[in-house]
């Protein structure tokens, strides 16, 4: 018969320090495993914060440009310069729109007189009627574009105004006088009435030509659209995509990148000049002069990740950080948030909200500096807040099988309990219902623990 193997003595010396070895591992033999805390459900506050990236806003801005070509006539301010809304910043001088203005001046002297009954009879009003229409065409088109050219937002739209009123008063008056030529070809009217009706056309149009060309060389003055503080030139980086970044407040009535703002680069200068035009300087329609920017009113663009905006609402108050003030943190109100979402470079959603930026402060007391707009930031938006409640370290909460639970220590052991979470802190989670306080529970180490295990109380 074949012998039984026989295992190898181990020395008792070596056992015995495999078994202190087992002993040191725990925290005490016959303990808990090495790893569990345990700790109480208690009664407290709970904020729950979310944390999303930002930049500082400017209340309003807008860049003033060249309304027409031209030369920079005048620079009434400079960099830094504090100015009010509708003062004079600088002006234009434009020999092509002066002249329009000379010629629409003398077209409404020759039109004012009175007006010979044309050889010819009706074709002849007829055709003089044509010359009349395609005089106000092209005096509107000149009118329009020049129009389209000037960035205050009010002037703009209050040339543009006149602008349709005018073709709607000279197409009725066109009416008026192609019926007049048409009845007299018919017989039924006399030639002197097609005349006067041609007539009062073509004063028509000789007024509004001239009533927008007048328009148009007023807007050589440029005024200030909001009040605020100078930038010469357009704004660094140029473009409206950078303009449109430091309004993302979306406040004021210049929010937005002004109408004929020119592509990028324009009006940004070289690096180490002053990106100011000298006064005599040739400009074209659409140059920037300058940049007038609100800082009365700072405010901040969060950008939230979809997971998290149905809880930001308006009155939602945040603690800001910024890159260029460390230390330091900044208070603000949500004022609103947006409805459509922004995609990221990284292919996320996520949604615009606008907040109001308060003043900061050192952790010292300290008064923290005043942010510039475009200022990268932190935002930490409080967007739930509990006082009084149940609370348990965020660390107890686990999930089983899609259920929150806890475990806990019942007469020394260990029992999974379900509960119901409400808001959830960084470090500390609201619990509804499940635990009452001072209930044991298990707060490190809860994926070492087995139902039944016993555990100290």
């Amino acid at each position: 018969m074949a012998p039984v193997p026989v295992a190898p003595r181990r020395p008792v010396a070596l056992l015995a320090g495999v078994v202190l070895l087992v002993c040191l591992t725990a925290a005490s033999c016959g303990d808990k495993p090495s790893g569990i805390a345990l700790g109480a459900a208690t009664r407290g506050a709970v904020a729950e914060i979310v944390e999303a990236p930002g930049a500082v806003t400017a209340r309003a801005a807008a860049t003033v440009n060249a309304p027409a070509d031209g030369t920079l006539a005048e620079l009434r301010v400079g960099a830094g310069d504090r100015v009010r809304k509708g003062q004079v910043v600088a002006v234009i001088d434009s020999p092509a729109t002066q002249r329009r203005l000379r010629d629409a001046q003398r077209a409404l002297d020759q039109a004012s007189g009175s007006t010979a009954v044309p050889s010819g009879g009706a074709s002849a009003v007829t055709a003089a009627q044509r010359r009349t229409d395609a005089r106000a065409a092209d005096a509107f088109t000149a009118a329009q574009d020049a129009a389209r050219q000037v960035t205050d937002p009010q002037l703009r739209a209050a040339l543009l105004a006149q602008l349709d009123a005018a073709r709607r008063q000279y197409a009725a008056a066109s009416e008026t006088a192609s019926a007049a030529a048409r009845s007299v070809q018919r017989g039924v009217a006399s030639l002197s009435e097609a005349v006067g009706a041609l007539g009062a056309a073509q004063r028509m149009q000789a007024q509004q030509a001239y009533a927008l060309a007048d328009a148009a060389a007023e807007a050589l003055t440029l005024h200030a659209p909001v009040s605020g503080v100078v930038q010469l030139g357009g704004t660094p980086s140029g473009g409206a995509t950078s303009l449109s970044d430091l309004l993302a407040s979306g406040a004021g009535p210049a929010a937005g990148a002004a109408a004929g703002a020119p592509a990028a680069g324009a009006g940004s200068g070289l690096p180490g000049v002053d990106a100011a035009l000298p006064e005599g300087a040739a400009v074209s329609a659409g140059t920037p002069i300058l940049t007038v920017v609100d800082v009365g009113r700072l405010g901040l663009a969060a950008d939230v990740d979809e997971t998290d905006v149905l809880l930001v609402r308006p009155g939602v108050r945040a603690d800001v950080e910024l890159d260029a003030a460390t230390g330091a943190t900044y208070q603000a109100t949500v004022r609103a948030v947006d409805l459509l979402p922004t995609t990221s470079a990284r292919g996320g959603v996520s949604y615009r909200a606008r907040l109001d930026l308060g003043s900061g402060r050192y952790a010292d007391g300290r008064p923290a500096p005043t942010p510039r707009p475009g200022m990268s930031a932190v935002v930490r938006l409080q967007v739930r807040q509990v006082t009084d409640a149940v609370t348990v370290p965020a660390s107890a909460i686990v999930d089983a099988d899609g259920h929150d639970t806890v475990w806990a220590v019942r007469s020394g052991r260990a029992e999974r309990v379900p509960v119901t979470v409400g808001v959830q802190g960084e470090d500390v989670v609201q619990v509804v219902s499940g635990v009452e306080p001072g209930q044991r529970i298990v707060v490190g180490g809860a994926d070492q623990v087995s139902a039944g295990q016993e555990l100290p109380r």
